[in-house]
């Protein structure tokens, strides 16, 4: 697919069913009189993975309209001056007008540059810009420097959270016990073959007697996450709260050894401290939310963190109403499309490690299984948010369905149809009726849940010729 057919889709996917701007991709109504801005946008997509597209002819509001001849020409002419004169080095850029729901488009291609950041001319490294959450954005210094050390082919994980080390030392940071453990291999008898199969791994590296612990091995097996002050900031911390602010808080705890070592214990924490006991011939807890989905939304979080951005570690929040689970980064992945679309990941070393060790599901279905699970408990659907730093995901306790609002019901119906699809079904008014517990006789209600989810767009009919709504079935608005 060249990059015109990409941006094609691109803008089809912005504008519907709910209009929003991607990383990959920017509307504009006008041309900014603002050069600055315009080289920051340029900077942006060419420090953005896959580059990105201008789209000159779409309102705020992401309704499009038609660009004159002289428009057109004014624009390319002034994008062109700032990509060859207003950064670093020169950016080369292309344009094409095309047809777009009857109206004449202004496209300009900026390609992702290999040699990054792309700089502002004039300005100091640090004055790059980046896409997120459908905005560009000033980097952190941080991100800078994580930028420059990936364009060098190192990535984050493979980079030493401590040096100059002993072979010793190593097994006294890192806990390698639990590293055999969940490989399940039996722990070697000597110093030397532990650390080998540690460093096959890449949780360490040697050269000429001298070692250090990667990044990777550090925030996976560290005993202390305290010891590598290059992470600090990087626990996942639970919050509970009393009640449904943040007003009054019961408890703050922080993570203190590494992913894979503390993951099922801080499952396990959670979900102690987010269901109900039930005092019968024994105590015993209730789950609130599914184990499953926990496991996966806070897995998720780990390994999508973007860190390159301080201040903003994995956190959990409790809440008398909710539940809700934070990491860095906007998400790569329009948050519509979280279930179908194959996930990318900031931290593919990361990613693939917490798979192999079991912690993670083979990629692409755990979402999947979440919100299974969720519907198998007839739970309201998660709520899946973005902000430029950061992505949001909330999980909420069991609701009568007279006491669930209009938006509830549609979000639960479209990740219904969404699941359904990737089983190869469709839904329809009896899939609906039992998602929501409803009865035969409420086929209307379902009518009527199916119905508000097709106006906003997220659903519509597999067969709109069907006469009878009884027979009438649906999939996913992206299919």
């Amino acid at each position: 697919m060249d990059w015109k057919e990409k941006a094609i889709k691109m803008l089809k996917d912005s504008l519907s069913p709910i209009p929003t701007e991607l990383n990959e991709l920017d509307w504009k109504s006008g041309l900014s009189c603002k050069t600055d801005r315009l080289a920051q946008h340029i900077s942006a997509f060419a420090n953005n993975k896959g580059g990105g597209v201008l789209v000159y002819g779409v309102n705020d509001d992401g309704s499009c309209f038609n660009l004159s001849r002289e428009d057109i020409k004014t624009i390319v002419q002034k994008m062109g001056n700032i990509a060859k004169n207003n950064l670093e080095y020169s950016i080369p850029i292309s344009h094409s007008v095309m047809k777009f729901n009857g109206y004449d488009l202004l496209f300009i291609y900026i390609p992702e540059q290999h040699d990054k950041p792309v700089v502002l001319r004039g300005h100091n490294i640090f004055d790059s810009y980046l896409r997120s959450a459908g905005q560009t954005v000033k980097m952190s210094r941080d991100q800078v420097k994580e930028m420059i050390a990936t364009s060098k082919g190192v990535t984050f994980e493979e980079r030493l959270a401590l040096s100059d080390l002993t072979k010793g030392q190593i097994l006294q940071y890192l806990d390698y016990k639990s590293f055999f453990e969940l490989v399940g291999r039996d722990v070697p008898n000597t110093t030397d073959s532990i650390v080998n199969r540690l460093s096959e791994y890449n949780l360490c590296h040697g050269n000429n007697g001298i070692w250090g612990i990667t990044n990777l091995g550090a925030l996976l097996f560290a005993r202390d996450l305290k010891d590598f002050p290059k992470l600090r900031g990087r626990e996942v911390i639970v919050r509970k709260y009393s009640g449904k602010n943040n007003r009054s808080q019961e408890f703050e705890q922080h993570g203190t050894y590494g992913y894979a070592v503390g993951f099922e214990g801080l499952i396990d924490f959670i979900m102690q401290n987010t269901g109900k006991e039930s005092i019968g011939v024994k105590r015993e807890i209730i789950p609130t939310y599914p184990q499953i989905a926990i496991r996966e939304f806070v897995a998720n979080a780990i390994v999508h963190q973007d860190f390159g951005i301080k201040g903003l570690p994995v956190t959990i929040e409790i809440f008398s109403n909710r539940l809700a689970i934070t990491n860095a980064g906007a998400p790569l992945n329009d948050i519509n499309r979280l279930i179908d679309l194959p996930p990318q990941s900031r931290n593919e070393e990361l990613a693939q490690t917490m798979f192999l060790l079991g912690i993670c599901e083979k990629r692409g279905s755990g979402i999947d299984r979440a919100i299974s699970a969720i519907e198998q408990m007839f739970l309201p659907a998660p709520k899946f948010t973005k902000g430029e730093q950061h992505t949001r995901i909330f999980l909420y306790p069991q609701k009568k369905f007279k006491d669930m609002i209009k938006d509830e019901k549609v979000s639960a119906c479209y990740q219904h149809a969404c699941l359904k699809y990737e089983n190869g079904e469709y839904i329809n008014n009896l899939s609906v009726r039992e998602r929501f517990e409803l009865t035969k006789n409420d086929s209307s209600i379902a009518s009527r849940i199916i119905a508000d989810t097709v106006e906003v767009g997220l659903i519509k009919p597999v067969d709109p010729e069907t006469k009878s709504k009884k027979f009438m079935t649906y999939l996913p608005y992206y299919v």
